[in-house]
């Protein structure tokens, strides 16, 4: 291993519990939504949580794949993570909210994230980070214009 794919494999572990912790929001605030927009949020947070699902085996294969040992603990996911869990979100408006908070974090990171693994020259990586904030990018314009 690298020096830097040492600190690409920690970045990306970053990442991982972020999307772990990211993903359990998503089950929270499907499970507990509650009002007039029940339905359309209660589905698409489970849309979300699916697509998070994907993004957690994808990272965690590609830190195998730069020789590194992806966390898998939710220990490790707590201490770890830049996110916070969020509890007894019933609203839309605090849901959506909520989801818009960990995306912007976690596109900070994925541009970081990009950043080194170019700086680096692993090219996968950046190609990778560069999919994940195109996708994000845009759930977030999604997120931002249901609130208005």
């Amino acid at each position: 291993m690298t020096v830097n794919n040492k600190k690409n494999i920690e970045k990306l572990n970053v990442l991982l519990a972020d999307y772990q912790i990211y993903y359990q929001n998503l089950r929270g605030f499907h499970w507990n939504i509650q009002g007039k927009h029940f339905f359309q949020l209660h589905a698409k947070f489970e849309e979300l949580y699916l697509d998070s699902a994907q993004k957690v085996d994808t990272i965690a294969e590609r830190i195998l794949t730069i020789e590194g040992k992806p966390l898998h603990s939710f220990e490790d996911y707590i201490s770890t993570a830049t996110i916070k869990a969020k509890k007894d979100v019933h609203d839309g408006e605090g849901a959506v909210s909520g989801v818009i908070d960990d995306l912007k974090n976690i596109i900070e990171l994925e541009r970081e994230i990009k950043e080194m693994a170019a700086e680096s020259g692993d090219d996968a990586t950046e190609d990778l980070m560069t999919g994940f904030i195109d996708e994000q990018e845009k759930t977030l314009w999604m997120m931002k214009a249901w609130l208005k």
